[in-house]
């Protein structure tokens, strides 16, 4: 370090170590009655400031909100109101003194102490223009949050939104459990995974796709009402409503099944927008979305049948294929499956039409390895997506319990891997072990908590709503 360097790094050394607030932003100026011409002490940044002859107003803003403090040359004196007038947008300051309303009514701290808690040594960027750069905005969120306050309430809201969830899953009854993040199979989804490996055991292994497998142990273990809230891994593309890595919430309860899972999304989701909103509906993207339960219900196979005109299911696999193709379909390499051919057809000719809450229902037996088959009708499944602005946000099923059939689905999976497919499910037998022990009749849940922050705070990209979501580097 040359010698100015050594000389600011010693006067940066030399702030305080500590603020003693007294009361929050937040606090005063919603009470402001309650605070009137008390003293009080806050801290934040600088995020104005105003020069008026022997005046001074800085913004100080924190994570409860801003503040005007008002710095008066006769009542700090001469060189306390220098040092003042040497302040940056961007420092940190703590302030004291006593509350009250300037002549044109902004709520005010009329300083009488204050303290200079850090210095900022960049300059931040321009308070009206904001920070524009969508890709700067993602890779330094810090300064995306200082600068925009739409990023700010969105990360307020985010953790909001959280803290509802596990309030209104505890509310229920469900309790929740850590599941591994690194496992020796990925399951529970088709996915292609992250690879990693463990040293100390000298094994590869997977970031997980999904916790579900993991979540249905402990309902063998007889817990019977179970949840998480965790991070997912998928080896995929960057759109704007997938992310590699994501935010999901997964429930499982014993004894109940798809139809017991439909009831508890419609009243976690009426829950949050009245917690929220004070109002069973939202606004998103010009669209008045409500959450008034029960949800709109279609039935896979019939939406596809009303669509096309004939009946799918009747269909060869050839046959299915090419209709796929003809319809504008290209398959991914490995995925030319009767599977696919369905997801494909739904999420060309259904999907898009499904604005408001929408839940389509029994799906096609070859979609769904882990759910089970439905009551009357075999070839479907117990299973259902919610679709929101043409969205899926929720996937449920009346959960396999028969291990014998799971362990032929996942030697079924296996073969489309061994066709090139890298979504398929792994054979996981340890999976299959513990269900051989009885596992009770069982709905499970997963909710994609980023889609689901997206809808609530009107954002139309998944990376609006993850703090830091992955980025390509920038080259030097």
């Amino acid at each position: 370090m040359d010698n100015k360097d050594v000389e600011l790094s010693n006067t940066l050394s030399a702030l305080p170590y500590s603020f003693e607030q007294t009361v929050s932003i937040k606090n005063i100026r919603e009470r402001f009655g309650e605070y009137e011409d008390k003293i009080v002490s806050v801290a934040g940044r600088i995020s104005g400031m105003r020069k008026a002859g022997k005046l001074v107003f800085l913004d100080v803003m924190n994570s409860t909100g801003r503040i005007q403090g008002y710095f008066d040359y006769g009542k700090l004196g001469e060189d306390k109101f220098s040092e003042v007038k040497g302040y940056n947008v961007g420092d940190f300051v703590g302030i004291t003194g006593n509350v009250f309303k300037t002549n044109p009514g902004e709520i005010s701290i009329n300083v009488s102490e204050y303290s200079l808690l850090a210095k900022a040594l960049r300059t931040l960027p321009d308070k009206w223009k904001g920070l524009q750069d969508v890709e700067t905005r993602y890779r330094k969120r810090y300064l995306d949050l200082i600068v925009n306050d739409e990023s700010r309430d969105v990360a307020l809201k985010r953790s909001l939104i959280t803290k509802l969830i596990r309030e209104y899953m505890d509310g229920k009854g469900y309790m929740e459990f850590e599941t591994p993040v690194i496992q020796p199979l990925y399951g529970g989804a088709d996915a292609e995974p992250f690879k990693t490996y463990t040293n100390t055991i000298k094994e590869e292994d997977y970031l997980r796709i999904s916790n579900e497998l993991y979540l249905k142990r402990l309902i063998i273990g007889g817990l019977d009402k179970v949840y998480e809230i965790y991070k997912a891994f998928r080896n995929e593309d960057f759109d704007s409503t997938h992310s590699p890595e994501f935010t999901m919430m997964e429930a499982y309860e014993a004894y109940t099944d798809y139809e017991g899972m439909m009831r508890l999304n419609e009243g976690l989701f009426e829950f949050l927008t009245k917690k929220l909103y004070g109002r069973e509906f939202i606004e998103y993207q010009g669209k008045k979305i409500s959450f008034k339960a029960p949800f709109r219900r279609i039935g896979y196979i019939d939406s596809l049948n009303e669509k096309l005109g004939l009946d799918v299911m009747s269909m060869g696999d050839e046959e299915l294929l090419k209709l796929a193709e003809s319809n504008g379909i290209k398959f991914e390499k490995g995925k030319r499956f009767r599977a696919h051919a369905y997801d494909k057809l739904l999420e060309l000719l259904v999907q898009p039409e499904c604005v408001q809450p929408t839940f389509i229902t029994d799906f096609p037996r070859e979609t769904s390895p882990l759910s089970r088959p439905k009551r009357g009708n075999p070839r479907l499944a117990e299973r259902f997506e919610l679709y929101i602005n043409g969205v899926e946000i929720s996937n449920a099923f009346s959960e396999l319990n028969n291990p014998i059939i799971q362990r032929d689905n996942f030697a079924a999976e296996g073969e489309k891997a061994k066709m090139g497919d890298k979504e398929a499910e792994p054979l996981d037998m340890d999976f299959v072990e513990a269900m051989e022990y009885g596992m009770p009749p069982t709905g499970g849940i997963g909710i994609g908590i980023d889609r689901l922050v997206m809808l609530l705070t009107n954002q139309k990209s998944i990376k609006e709503v993850i703090l830091f979501p992955i980025e390509k580097r920038e080259r030097s």
